[in-house]
């Protein structure tokens, strides 16, 4: 991949589902004022994790990412755990977008039911992801283009509807009385934690840059420069969408069975605008849900070749695409299928909090596994100065971000509709070290030594 490539692989891996449909969601349950705080704090979050991972993956490039960082770095128990926690997450969101599809088709075919559209575009995605890697990074490039360009587009449409300069069909110019500091916390502070299940969930995708590192153009230059620019990027996306939604909208309004971009639209007198946002917002979900496939396919493949994963993942296709893996991370997209015996909205919020509860854990990883790299790679006699990409403020950046995840999770385990979801989630973890203790412990062949960087090119492409 190239530096367009991997910068938009990353962007339109966060601009999707938890962008169009999830922030709605968000300011409903938190209110203007919990879902600007929640955001913000997960984007110091991701500033961090980010810069943990940058170090890592300009070190070692490896296709597979922070699996194998944790392997080398914290234990291997540690890095099968890891790996297999956020293959299920990322597994999780593919089904998260199929349904969020399936939701949106509704706006055209109301009479089908939403499992048949999740069913059509699984098939899709999986030809698509059949296909070389260049041939699926040219394609999320556009994909992730279409994106952007919709995004900074309604930011500047709903911004002069704020003030008058865009009339709205149904309501006078708001200006700013729906942020008024008396409807900014409806629900009180404390359901900002709760809700950030939500947000980590929207951010999920950034670390695609750690694990399409092993296929990408001089990685020394690229990821560096990739990881700068998502960070401003997405925070910049989420905040002026929240703020020109939670300015339109009471937060009674929004929810997860319409697109409030695409209601905004229809308010502001844009010719087609329920046709065309709803195409944009349709090819914005199914890149991130191809994103998904791609990553996790990628890291089944990874574990495979250290021997955390039936040997048959790691088998390639004549265009170097490992098919077995990317089979079987299809199965996983089945969930969405729920939706032909369980309503649609619960079948989301189901799937993401699987889906968050993974990537929070994962995250935690990624600091874990850079924390203990810099202190090895010290131990040993490594220069400080001579890594091309350093994580800054070390060690208080990998060390808040995992007490602020710890607190995330911590604060799940008030929620009732969420305790289930941290507990199978913990419990997963848990149960992936002792297996991996008891099964593969003895027979798994995993390099250790910090020296060597297996700065190989992966027979992958």
């Amino acid at each position: 991949m190239k530096s367009r490539h991997l910068l938009m692989l990353s962007l339109g891996g966060v601009i999707g589902t938890g962008l169009f449909l999830n922030v709605g969601y968000t300011i409903n349950q938190a209110g203007p004022g919990g879902a600007l705080i929640g955001y913000l704090f997960g984007g110091l979050i991701l500033f961090m994790v980010m810069n943990c991972l940058g170090e890592l993956a300009v070190y070692m490039p490896v296709t597979g990412s922070f699996q194998t960082y944790a392997t080398r770095f914290i234990s291997p128990s540690a890095g099968f755990s890891l790996g297999w926690m956020y293959f299920v997450g990322s597994a999780a969101t593919a089904g998260v977008e199929f349904t969020a599809a399936g939701i949106l088709m509704q706006h055209w075919f109301p009479d089908v039911p939403i499992w048949i559209w999740c069913a059509v575009f699984m098939v899709l995605l999986f030809v698509l992801n059949a296909l070389t890697t260049k041939g699926f990074a040219e394609a999320e490039f556009w994909f992730a283009s279409i994106k952007v360009i919709a995004v900074i587009a309604f930011i500047i449409i709903g911004g002069a509807a704020i003030f008058g300069l865009i009339p709205l069909a149904d309501r006078p110019t708001p200006h700013l009385t729906n942020l008024a500091p008396s409807g900014l916390f409806p629900a009180g502070i404390t359901i900002i934690f709760v809700t950030m299940m939500n947000v980590i969930f929207s951010y999920q995708g950034s670390e695609l840059v750690g694990i399409a590192a092993g296929e990408t153009e001089n990685p020394e230059k690229n990821i560096p420069r990739a990881i700068r620019t998502i960070i401003f990027r997405i925070i910049v996306f989420y905040i002026a969408s929240i703020i020109v939604l939670s300015a339109i909208f009471p937060a009674s309004e929004l929810g997860l069975m319409e697109s409030p971009f695409v209601t905004l639209m229809n308010l502001a007198g844009v010719p087609y605008a329920a046709g065309i946002m709803n195409f944009v917002i349709l090819t914005a979900i199914l890149s991130v849900g191809n994103s998904c496939l791609y990553a996790s396919t990628r890291l089944l493949w990874s574990m495979s070749r250290e021997g955390m994963a039936p040997r048959l993942f790691g088998r390639l296709t004549k265009n170097k695409v490992p098919l077995n893996a990317l089979i079987f991370t299809m199965l996983f997209s089945l969930l969405s299928l729920l939706t032909s015996v369980m309503e649609a909205d619960a079948v989301f919020v189901l799937l993401m909090s699987i889906a968050g509860i993974s990537v929070t854990i994962s995250w935690m990883g990624i600091c874990a596994s850079q924390l203990m790299f810099r202190y090895r790679y010290i131990k040993s006699g490594g220069d400080i100065s001579a890594l091309k990409f350093k994580t800054p403020f070390f060690p208080l950046i990998p060390v808040f971000c995992i007490l602020f995840c710890l607190l995330i999770l911590a604060f799940l385990a008030f929620d009732p509709t969420q305790r289930i979801g941290l507990l199978y989630g913990v419990g997963f973890f848990i149960a992936c070290m002792i297996f991996y203790q008891l099964k593969l412990k003895k027979t798994a062949s995993l390099p250790t030594d910090i020296e060597d960087k297996n700065k190989e090119s992966l027979d992958i492409r």
